[in-house]
C-alpha cells in the first residue's frame, strides 16, 4: 500500500470528524438533557446528576444538553458560572479519583461554530468571523497533531532567575479545554448563532499553513499547519512567538506593524489559496495534516474542495520558489513605526508613552462589541492603559511568589520584544532581588490574575508604582480589534490573515472563489 491510499484510509476511519473538548471537572457532574440520550441501555431525558463514568450519545440532531455552574475565565477576573448548552456526545471520564470530567465529543466543524461566537459576537463582521473560523480551525487541528509532541509547563530556574511559559502543555484525557487555555468554547449561543454558522461553513475545510521542507525527491512542497495563535490587542506591534513561549523561531508569528497607510489592491494576482503551478500534492498534504490524528473533517473538506480550487488560469507572477505570502494590499509603514527599536528601553518608553496610529487603536464602540463579550468590556481601557499599585500593594502581590524579597523598591525591564513587551524583569526588594519571565510569568507576578501585557513602563513616585501599557494580551499572531477594524474598512478574510500571518497560505477552498 502507498502512502496516497494510506493517507485515502486514514481519512475513513471512525471518529474522524470529532473533537473532544473538556468543560470541567467536579466531584458530581449536573446536566440537564434536552431530548433522549442513549445511556447504555438507558434512555436518559430530563435532569441528571453524574457520578459515575459513561457516554450519553444524543438519538438525533435535535438533541442537546445543558451543564450546570460551568466556570468561564478562570482566573481572570470577569470569572464566573453558568450554565451552557452543548450539541454533540457527553461523556464523563474520571480522570482524577473522586472527580469527574465531562467531555463534550462533537464535530470539529460544530466546535467551530461555537468558539467564533464565544471568543467574540457572532453578530461581527462576516470577514472577521471567516478569518476566525480559519485560524480557529488551524490552532486546534494544530494542538491535536503536537499532542503527544508538546511539552509540559517549563521552567528554567537558577539562583535569582525564574524563566517560564505556558500554554503548551497537552491535556489528559481530552484534546482541547473550553476556556482561554485553549480558545473559548462556550456551546451555543444564541444571539445571531446562524453568522457563525456561515462562517464556517464558506470557510469549510480552510486551514493556514506555512511552507515547510521542499521535497527533492517527490518534487513537492510540503506544508504544515500553522499555531494560529490570536488575542484582544496588540497594541500597535505584535509580537513574535519565541518572546512569550519556548525558543522556536516560526517565520509566521513574528512582529508585523498593525497599520497600513492605504488599501491598493493588486487585482488578485496573488491569492492566499493554493494551485496547481505550485506543483502541490494533494495526498502528501493530507497526510500531513492527518498523521498524527486519525480524524479530521478538514481532511475530507479539502480533499472534496481540490477540484474545485484547481481550475482556471493563474498569473505566471506568482510562480516562483519563494516561500513567503504577500497579502493583497500594499503594506506601507508610518513613518513613526520606522524610527523606534521597541526593544529599546528608550523607544519602548515613547512608544508606550504616545498614542500611535494602528488599527486596533479605536474607540468605536460598535467595532469594539464585535470581539468584545459583555464581560470582557468589564475592561475599559486596553490599547493604552495605566496600573497603580501603592508600594504595599505591590509587595503583597510579589509576595505570592517571592515573600524573601521583602518590601519593592524597584521593576527593572531587562529585556523586551519586538512590541515591547518584557519578557524579563528584575524586582528588586530590600531584601533580594529576582529575575522573572517570560510575558506570562511576569503578567500573572504582577497582577490578581493576568496584567493586561507585559508591554509597560514603570513610573515610581515616594511609594506608589504606575504601569503604564500597551496592548491586551501575549501579542503573538491575530490582533482581534484590529481584525475586526480591518473588516469594517472592507479588507477580506484573506487579506486579514496575510496580513497577521506572513509567509502563510490558505489550504482548502472558499465557496467565494
Amino acid at each position: 500500500m502507498n502512502e496516497c491510499e494510506k493517507s485515502t484510509n486514514r481519512l475513513t476511519t471512525k471518529f474522524m470528524n470529532t473533537i473532544r473538548v473538556g468543560i470541567y471537572t467536579r466531584k458530581e457532574i449536573r446536566a440537564v438533557f434536552h431530548g433522549e440520550y442513549k445511556h447504555g441501555e438507558e434512555v436518559v431525558c430530563g435532569e441528571k446528576e453524574i457520578c459515575e463514568a459513561g457516554w450519553y450519545i444524543p438519538t438525533s440532531d435535535e438533541c442537546s444538553f445543558s451543564l450546570i455552574d460551568v466556570t468561564i475565565g478562570i482566573d481572570f477576573h470577569w470569572e464566573r458560572n453558568e450554565t451552557q448548552t452543548f450539541k454533540g456526545s457527553l461523556e464523563i471520564a474520571e480522570l482524577e479519583k473522586g472527580k469527574f470530567t465531562a467531555i463534550n465529543v462533537l464535530d470539529i466543524e460544530d466546535y467551530l461554530h461555537s468558539v467564533i461566537s464565544s471568543e467574540m459576537s457572532a453578530t461581527s463582521h462576516m470577514e472577521l468571523l471567516k478569518a476566525h473560523a480559519v485560524i480557529s480551525r488551524s490552532w486546534a487541528l494544530c494542538k491535536i497533531q503536537r499532542s503527544l509532541e508538546a511539552s509540559a509547563f517549563a521552567c528554567q530556574e537558577s539562583e535569582g532567575k525564574r524563566i517560564c511559559w505556558y500554554g503548551s502543555e497537552p491535556h489528559e484525557g481530552f484534546d482541547v479545554c473550553a476556556d482561554d487555555h485553549c480558545q473559548r468554547y462556550q456551546g451555543l449561543r444564541a444571539k445571531d448563532h446562524k453568522n457563525a454558522i456561515k462562517a464556517v461553513q464558506e470557510t469549510q475545510g480552510e486551514v493556514l499553513c506555512q511552507l515547510g521542507v521542499r521535497s527533492e525527491e517527490l518534487g513537492v512542497k510540503e506544508y504544515e499547519i500553522c499555531d494560529a495563535r490570536f488575542y484582544k490587542c496588540c497594541g500597535g506591534v505584535t509580537e513574535q512567538f519565541e518572546t512569550c513561549w519556548e525558543d522556536t523561531h516560526f517565520d509566521y508569528l513574528v512582529k508585523v506593524e498593525d497599520f497600513l497607510k492605504e488599501k491598493r489592491v493588486d487585482k488578485g494576482e496573488r491569492r492566499n489559496d493554493l494551485t496547481t503551478e505550485e506543483g502541490v500534492n494533494r495526498s502528501l498534504i493530507l497526510s500531513n495534516l492527518c498523521a498524527s490524528r486519525e480524524q479530521s473533517q478538514v481532511c475530507l473538506n479539502f480533499a472534496e474542495a481540490q477540484p474545485k480550487i484547481l481550475k482556471g488560469p493563474i498569473s505566471t507572477k506568482r510562480l516562483n520558489d519563494s516561500t513567503t505570502q504577500q497579502p493583497n494590499h500594499q503594506i506601507t509603514e508610518s513613518p513613526h513605526h520606522q524610527t523606534l527599536d521597541l526593544t529599546k528601553e528608550e523607544d519602548a518608553r515613547e512608544w508606550i508613552m504616545g498614542n500611535p496610529e494602528a488599527f486596533c487603536n479605536t474607540n468605536d464602540k460598535k467595532i469594539l462589541s464585535q470581539v468584545l463579550n459583555d464581560y470582557d468590556q468589564e475592561t475599559i481601557d486596553f490599547y493604552r492603559w495605566k496600573v497603580v499599585y501603592s508600594q504595599e500593594e505591590l509587595t503583597a502581590l510579589i509576595a505570592r511568589h517571592a515573600p524573601q524579597l521583602g518590601k519593592i523598591i524597584d521593576l527593572i525591564p531587562l529585556k523586551r520584544g519586538v512590541s515591547g513587551r518584557i519578557y524579563e524583569l528584575q524586582i528588586v526588594g530590600e531584601n533580594d532581588s529576582i529575575i522573572i519571565g517570560k510575558e506570562l510569568e511576569i503578567r500573572k507576578w504582577l497582577s490578581n490574575s493576568h496584567l493586561y501585557s507585559s508591554a509597560f513602563v514603570v513610573e515610581k513616585d515616594d511609594d506608589t508604582f504606575t504601569l503604564y501599557g500597551a496592548g491586551w494580551g501575549h501579542g503573538v499572531g491575530l490582533c482581534q480589534i484590529g481584525a475586526a477594524v480591518m473588516a469594517e474598512k472592507g479588507y477580506t478574510y484573506k487579506e486579514i490573515l496575510a496580513h497577521y500571518y506572513p509567509n502563510t497560505i490558505i489550504v482548502g477552498h472558499s465557496s467565494s472563489d
